[in-house]
C-alpha cells in the first residue's frame, strides 16, 4: 500500500471542508438596497449622506457601526463629521442597512467568527474625519472582519 495516498486523499478531503466552510461566508459587498430610493443601494446612501466627512476639530469626528455580523454588532465603522450634518439621516440609514443585513443573514444561514469589531475612534486630519485604526481603508472604512 502506497502512504501517500491517505495523505492526498486527506488533503482532498481537508480542501473540500474549506470550500464548503467558505461558502457559507457571505461576500464583503453589502448588496442590501432600499425600496425607497428606487432600489439604491444603502451602502451607497450611506457614503452619500456622510459626504467628504469635512471637519476643523477632532470634537466633530464621530464613528458609527456599519452592518450587521451574523453574531450581532457592526461588520465596520465609518467615520463622519458633525460639521455640516447632525448624523440623524446617517443613523437611520444605517439602521436600516443594519436590518436588512441582518434580514439577509438570517435568510441564508449566514455565519460569523464571532469576533468583536472595536470601535476605533476617529480624528480630523487634514481637513477630513479618519479612522484612528491603523488599518483602515480609503473612504474612512475599517476592514471588515466577518
Amino acid at each position: 500500500m502506497n502512504p501517500l495516498i491517505p495523505s492526498r486523499t486527506l488533503a482532498r478531503l481537508a480542501g473540500l471542508a474549506l470550500l464548503l466552510a467558505s461558502s457559507a461566508c457571505r461576500s464583503d459587498a453589502p448588496q442590501a438596497t432600499s425600496a425607497s430610493n428606487g432600489g439604491a443601494p444603502l451602502l451607497a446612501r450611506i457614503e452619500a449622506e456622510r459626504g467628504d466627512a469635512a471637519c476643523d476639530t477632532d470634537a466633530q469626528c464621530h464613528t458609527i457601526g456599519v452592518g450587521h455580523k451574523a453574531c450581532g454588532g457592526p461588520e465596520r465603522y465609518l467615520a463622519w463629521s458633525s460639521k455640516n450634518s447632525d448624523g440623524s439621516r446617517l443613523r437611520a440609514l444605517v439602521a436600516a442597512h443594519a436590518a436588512a443585513r441582518s434580514a439577509e443573514d438570517t435568510k441564508k444561514g449566514m455565519m460569523s467568527t464571532c469576533s468583536v469589531v472595536p470601535d476605533p475612534g476617529a480624528a480630523c486630519t487634514a481637513g477630513h474625519c479618519v479612522l484612528r485604526a491603523a488599518g483602515a481603508g480609503p473612504g474612512g472604512m475599517a476592514p471588515v472582519a466577518r
